[in-house]
């Protein structure tokens, strides 16, 4: 078999291994929401199921946690930018329409790309580059939903979603760097303690005066879906250790909404809109060009 066979590239397998992951878990998160469990409590599941894939992580690998005061600022950015990322989009969802915020911060990889082009040195074949192009039309397309309001009275609540696009965006570069660092399993250790020391804020959030389901439908159902996302991102770190900053972020952006598309479509029978199959079509002729970087 060739040396340069894709399958034989680790960075490409743990972000095959991420959108696998987080399409499964953007396909099935919907269920505890309209079961009546929160959005805001999924996160607080999400943060707690972050803890024992962390110390299952460094078990596995035999290393112990390192904690250099370099190394612990280098994994709290990491973490704080992902998870208050994330808290910042609850409030966002809250005060503008999710049919403009969901593409603006879908397009972070911009940031990644261009911080990683300039900071990091990274660089990719032309091939690559527009496979980088396809990959970030077909985020947006993804992305896009009709709008359901006949007008915005204020824009002031783009500075929210705009935090969270550079937050996310400037994660990746971060998680690339810690990666030279420390270890992987460090760096997602101190991104699991960041998620649990941002609880008290999702707890702020949310909106208690309303029923909550606490059966097997919430919290329980939701902490096996969130694991999901856990391992998506333990992978990611992964693929960030092997591979470049500027090709794995719009690939895992851009693969994992079509698993999701695809696995909807089979539980709630919702085909996709024209957009959607364009969008489809041009991440996968990304994928394929990302596979010969």
């Amino acid at each position: 078999m060739a040396k340069n066979n894709v399958f034989q590239q680790k960075w490409f397998l743990f972000a095959l291994f991420t959108t696998i992951s987080w399409g499964i878990w953007g396909a099935l998160i919907e269920i505890t929401e309209k079961a009546g469990f929160p959005a805001t409590l999924g996160y607080v599941v999400w943060a707690l199921t972050m803890v024992p894939c962390a110390i299952i992580a460094l078990l596995v690998s035999k290393v112990r946690l390192e904690y250099s005061p370099k190394q612990i600022a280098y994994g709290m950015i990491v973490g704080l930018t992902g998870a208050g990322g994330q808290l910042v989009l609850f409030q966002a969802l809250r005060e503008g329409p999710a049919y403009i915020i969901f593409p603006i911060i879908s397009l972070s990889p911009v940031v990644t790309i261009i911080l990683s082009f300039v900071f990091l040195k990274e660089r990719t074949t032309l091939r690559g580059w527009i496979g980088i192009v396809f990959a970030l039309v077909a985020i947006f397309l993804l992305s896009y939903t009709k709008s359901n309001s006949n007008g915005i009275e204020s824009f002031l609540w783009l500075v929210l979603p705009g935090l969270v696009f550079l937050a996310w965006g400037t994660q990746a570069v971060f998680m690339k760097i810690a990666n030279t660092k420390m270890r992987a399993e460090s760096i997602f250790t101190y991104m699991a303690i960041s998620a649990v020391l941002m609880i008290p804020g999702a707890l702020y959030l949310t909106d208690f005066s309303v029923d909550i389901n606490y059966g097997l439908t919430g919290p329980y159902l939701a902490a096996i879906i969130q694991v999901l996302n856990s391992v998506g991102a333990l992978f990611l770190v992964y693929a960030l250790r092997y591979g470049k900053a500027i090709i794995v972020s719009p690939m895992t952006n851009a693969l994992s909404p079509i698993i999701t598309i695809i696995i909807s479509l089979a539980i709630y029978a919702v085909f996709p809109s024209f957009l959607m199959i364009s969008g489809m079509v041009l991440a996968i002729v990304a994928i394929y060009l990302f596979s010969f970087d």
